[in-house]
């Protein structure tokens, strides 16, 4: 008997769709104003207290990220979660070597203006005031039991909606993040033990914000804005 590639492939066994729950009109729509209610007010924050937060916190913060859709639900994403102030410090000095280079030399003029107002600089001490750094690495290949290498599908994408649903999911804890991107990074890979075939993507600072943090006062785009409706 010929072997088709529909009878080469394991299939996932299916199961009723139990999670799924459906929500009367105006239910729906006091769901997703209290939502969105509550997620408008997140902000990037640049100032960190150093106060404590317990581990199991970010574990419920990590397992929900790792609920993203990815392709081929290969979930192409590993997460170090950076506590220890030894290995904070270390990471702290190597990407501001990369940051102070960044802005002395990489970054054009029109960049360097569009952050001015944000107020940024080279000098990253929230990288150690913080209680964690969590390092984000995308997969681009994984590794079967045997060996041999699994490509992943959407990798950039996937890890992308991963690290949004972690964001949020802090947010809605209480806490207050900062997504961290020196140029380049694998300055990571070598502090954290990573593999050469991981790229990190970008690095989360966690924590409560200072006493006396502030932050810039920006406007988000209105509906109009960003979004086109297409009725026809």
């Amino acid at each position: 008997m010929q072997r088709t590639a529909e009878t080469c492939v394991t299939r996932y066994p299916t199961i009723e769709l139990e999670q799924y729950r459906e929500y009367p009109i105006e239910e729906m729509r006091r769901r997703l104003n209290e939502f969105y209610a509550d997620i408008k007010r997140r902000r990037t924050v640049r100032e960190f207290s150093g106060r404590p937060v317990p581990r199991d916190i970010i574990e419920t913060a990590l397992k929900a990220a790792n609920t993203a859709p990815s392709g081929a639900n290969l979930q192409p994403w590993h997460f170090v979660v950076v506590s220890g102030p030894k290995t904070k410090k270390t990471i702290r000095e190597a990407a501001e070597v990369e940051e102070q280079e960044f802005y002395e030399h990489r970054a054009s003029a029109e960049w360097l203006a569009a952050l001015e107002p944000l107020g940024t600089d080279s000098s990253k001490p929230f990288l150690e005031t913080a209680p964690y750094l969590i390092a984000v690495f995308l997969q681009k290949f994984g590794e079967l039991p045997d060996g041999r290498k699994v490509k992943h599908y959407y990798p950039v994408e996937s890890t992308g909606l991963a690290v949004g649903i972690l964001i949020t999911a802090l947010h809605r804890a209480g806490l207050a993040t900062l997504t961290h991107t020196p140029s380049p990074m694998k300055f990571l890979n070598k502090i954290l033990g990573r593999p050469k075939s991981e790229r990190p993507f970008l690095l989360l600072v966690v924590g409560y914000p200072a006493a006396d943090a502030r932050v810039p006062d920006i406007e988000r785009k209105p509906l109009e804005d960003f979004t086109s409706f297409i009725d026809t």
